[in-house]
């Protein structure tokens, strides 16, 4: 877990439900001055790319740093982050997503994470991320769960850090600022 609240770590979520009891739980919070409508556009923007470390995650290009126009239609289906599928969204306020692809599934086990934007006022919400990841059987299973936690983690407080800090208009193309208000 990082950066999350107790209350949060309580709170259900989307993906809950979507492999099972016996999935364990992964959650990864942060604080963005930004209210809901823009951090929630910005999560739309990872139907376009990753947002973490690109050298790794995006075939070395550079996630976009300004919106991409079109990302913000949002269809149950859409391919998100190249290896997740898009099973459920609630218009600034959460998308979920399934791991889908073969090749993932068997490189990294079974995944399902809702990006959820929670309001802590007019200008300020929570943007938290919780995974539920299926258990891998056999001797290796416990330990490479451990390895894939660890490895998660750097890579979405980097996701989390980066889609903060463009909902917040910094790390941007100069001159161009997310949409403010409430619509997308």
């Amino acid at each position: 877990m990082w950066g999350a609240r107790p209350a949060e770590l309580a709170d259900s979520y989307p993906c809950d439900d979507l492999l099972g009891p016996d999935a364990e739980p992964w959650i990864r919070a942060v604080t963005v001055r930004a209210d809901a409508a823009t951090v929630f556009r910005w999560l739309c923007q990872l139907k376009v790319a990753p947002y973490s470390y690109d050298s790794l995650d995006n075939f070395g290009r550079r996630s976009p740093r300004r919106l991409t126009p079109g990302a913000e239609v949002l269809e149950k289906g859409q391919r998100v982050m190249t290896i997740f599928e898009l099973v459920s969204f609630e218009r600034d306020r959460h998308l979920t997503l399934l791991l889908t692809r073969a090749w993932a599934i068997r490189a990294f086990g079974r995944f399902a994470l809702t990006y959820a934007v929670v309001p802590e006022g007019e200008e300020s919400c929570r943007l938290l991320v919780k995974m539920v990841v299926g258990r891998r059987p056999g001797a290796l299973g416990g330990p490479r769960l451990k390895m894939m936690a660890w490895g998660d983690l750097l890579m979405m407080r980097r996701q989390l850090l980066t889609l903060r800090d463009l909902a917040e208009g910094r790390g941007q193309v100069k001159g161009v600022r997310p949409p403010t208000g409430g619509g997308n």
